[in-house]
């Protein structure tokens, strides 16, 4: 009897999360199923629920005109990781290793910046670039999105590096090995799944980020897919199965992605969580 009140509440809570789940990726189904519908189907009644007569002129257009706009966001989100690495996974050693004084403070620093609204964030760096030249470049992109991953990198690797035992880097020290070869040689490799996280992190926030593109990017012709898409709403209202073929394109990375890295991430993010 109890192992049947068991596996009833067990269906039960697995029907519910079937329709929770549902109700939250119906937005993604029909965004797909309207980037295979045909232009004259659009304001069909009732509407196509499912693409029974799909077209793949949507997914033709977009790759014909927002191909740049995606190869900038890449370039966005690469130089992004890059840049969070160099800045975050020294600052995260010496936080966790080498002590220095405020270090507690910086600690709170970190967590008040990640709380700091982006757009907040945007019309500071706008007021910067005007006197830097930096407006419309995509280095002064790369800069702004790393503002948003360099905190949580330095608090992640931080957490994940004051784990590592205290033997390990005292053998390093007497085998010979400076502070920076014991960084190069040994946390690092042991910082893997820290790594890859933060980088994944670092890249989905510069690939989705609209904020700082409409902002110090708007003038420019070399744009990310995000300020594309808003681009295209304005100029082809009517083509909305290319407006969402765009748009489904531009998901295609995160969720590959998300899909690869999900088990880095689990651990990267636990990390330091628990201490022996």
């Amino acid at each position: 009897m109890k192992a049947q009140k068991t596996a009833q509440k067990t269906v039960w809570k697995t029907a519910v999360g079937v329709v929770l789940t549902g109700v939250m990726l119906f937005p993604v189904y029909w965004m797909f199923n309207v980037s295979l519908t045909k232009t004259g189907d659009m304001r069909a009644d009732p509407p196509h629920w499912f693409p029974w007569d799909p077209t793949f002129e949507g997914y033709t257009a977009a790759l014909g005109q927002q191909l740049p706009a995606l190869v900038t966001s890449l370039f966005i989100g690469l130089g992004t990781v890059a840049l969070t690495l160099v800045v975050s996974l020294p600052a995260g050693f010496a936080l966790a290793k080498l002590r220095p004084r405020g270090a507690r403070t910086i600690d709170f620093l970190l967590l008040v910046a990640q709380m700091i609204p982006a757009v907040v964030m945007a019309m500071g760096f706008y007021a910067i670039y005007i006197r830097l030249g930096l407006l419309n470049t995509v280095a002064g992109l790369i800069v702004a999105d790393s503002t948003l991953a360099v905190p949580f990198g330095v608090l992640l690797f931080r957490a994940f590096m004051a784990g590592i035992p205290a033997e390990v880097m005292a053998a390093a020290q007497i085998d010979g090995a400076s502070t920076w070869r014991t960084f190069r040689s040994i946390v690092l490799p042991l910082s893997r799944n820290s790594v890859i996280t933060v980088s994944l992190f670092a890249f989905l926030w510069a690939w989705s980020d609209f904020i700082f593109a409409s902002t110090l990017n708007r003038s420019s012709e070399v744009i990310p897919v995000t300020l594309g898409i808003f681009r295209y709403i304005g100029n082809n209202t009517t083509q909305w199965n290319s407006i969402m073929a765009t748009a489904v394109i531009a998901s295609l990375p995160a969720a590959f992605l998300l899909i690869i890295a999900q088990r880095y991430i689990a651990a990267g993010v636990t990390a330091g969580a628990v201490k022996d």
